[in-house]
């Protein structure tokens, strides 16, 4: 009976939030350094992925710019919420910020050929947010999520600049054998769309439009041309009160 390395959900999971704690606290930064390293070829090693000391050299040298994209998305979250109060808040109390922030980190780890542990990190921030980000996805600079919670976001989505998207939207995917599993099969997002709260967008053809808004419980299988409005049209009958109880 084969065996395989579960276990390492629990270092992976220590790992990713010393992670995000030495991006954002210098003092923090310096106290995990050493244990990152070692943690981060240990997992490798396990997972037998070669050239472990290579991928985290090459990986330390694209924090920089993880974090002036992040700082990107913490200052969209500031601007979009009224109910935001600092950037001091954003970073360290909105699940929306936190979840992409791992994301981002992923995703540099993704691109790198390393595959197994962005998704332990993106599975850890899941269980945390309830958001889903699959760390192959592609999401452009100030991305900002309002809640969060019941969002997922797929493996071939692209998404551009100045998106907002709000809780319980799904930019997935339409079925296909696995044989077809390297084609796009996400939707492409372009840049300031706004996508409101439990809409689905459905399959890799489809693009939203720049500067779109797409309405809450909207279901797309089509493409939307730029500045669009899509909306779910219902219609609500609220009878009326006599002597103050409802017919």
């Amino acid at each position: 009976m084969k065996s395989y390395n579960v276990c390492l959900k629990d270092t992976a999971k220590t790992f990713t939030k010393r992670l995000f704690y030495s991006l954002f606290d210098c003092e923090q930064e310096e106290v995990h350094e050493e244990y990152l390293e070692k943690t981060f070829l240990k997992i490798l090693s396990k997972l037998e992925i070669e050239n472990g000391s290579g991928i985290w050299a090459t990986f330390k040298t694209e924090l920089p710019e993880i974090r002036r994209k992040l700082d990107l998305d913490a200052i969209a979250f500031e601007k979009n919420d009224p109910a935001s109060h600092s950037l001091a808040e954003i970073y360290m109390a909105y699940p929306g910020f936190y979840a992409i922030s791992i994301y981002r980190l992923s995703h540099a780890l993704y691109k790198l050929g390393v595959h197994i542990l962005p998704r332990m990190m993106s599975e850890y921030i899941h269980g945390i947010t309830g958001v889903d980000i699959h760390p192959g996805a592609t999401i452009g600079e100030s991305f900002y999520i309002d809640h969060g919670t019941g969002i997922v976001i797929g493996q071939t989505s692209i998404i551009g600049k100045d998106v907002k998207i709000y809780q319980g939207v799904t930019l997935g995917g339409i079925s296909v054998s696995k044989s077809l599993a390297s084609t796009k099969r996400h939707p492409t997002i372009e840049d300031n769309v706004c996508i409101y709260a439990n809409a689905t967008v459905l399959g890799g053809d489809i693009v939203i439009g720049a500067n779109s808004i797409i309405g809450a419980n909207v279901w797309i299988t089509e493409s939307v041309p730029e500045n669009s409005l899509v909306t779910y049209q219902t219609e609500i009958k609220i009878r009326p009160r006599k002597n103050g109880i409802r017919k």
